[in-house]
Formats: C-alpha cells, sequence, structure tokens
C-alpha cells in the first residue's frame, strides 16, 4: 500500500509507478466517489461513447420484433 499526503490546494499526487501501470496522464478523467467511510478513485475513459459502444448488444432485436409484430398484425386483418 502507498501513503500520500494532501498537498495545500487539496492535490493527491499519485506515485509514478502506479501512474505508468494504469496509464494515467495529465487530463485523464477520473471520478472520486464516497463509499462508507473512504474515498475511491475511478478512471473514465476518455471517449465515454466509444468505450461504451456496443455494450449493450443483445441478441433480440427491436427490428426483428416490430416487424414480426407488423406481420401478425396485418395477418389478422387480412383474415378478419
Amino acid at each position: 500500500m502507498l501513503t500520500m499526503n494532501v498537498l495545500s490546494k487539496g492535490q493527491i499526487v499519485i506515485p509514478a509507478e502506479i501512474r505508468h501501470r494504469y496509464g494515467i496522464k495529465p487530463g485523464t478523467p477520473v471520478e472520486i466517489r464516497e463509499v462508507g467511510d473512504h474515498l475511491e478513485l475511478y478512471l473514465l475513459p476518455s471517449d465515454p461513447i466509444v468505450a461504451f459502444r456496443g455494450s449493450l448488444k443483445t441478441t433480440d432485436s427491436l427490428a426483428k420484433h416490430l416487424i414480426e409484430e407488423h406481420r401478425q398484425d396485418v395477418a389478422q386483418s387480412v383474415r378478419g
């Protein structure tokens, strides 16, 4: 475990070893969360759209579902 001191302006210096390991560079977005009695630091993606692209993919296509529903509606109206 590494210990760091808070500087006069509230800044914390992340040790070089950790910055290199996680690819932290000046301008890297981070989030700090209060969790119970401690703080947690999270690295955020530099481009959240690119980072989350494809994460919500599903095997069930909404378009296919709507087309099938439309076909059933048309079939019922032809019968009725």
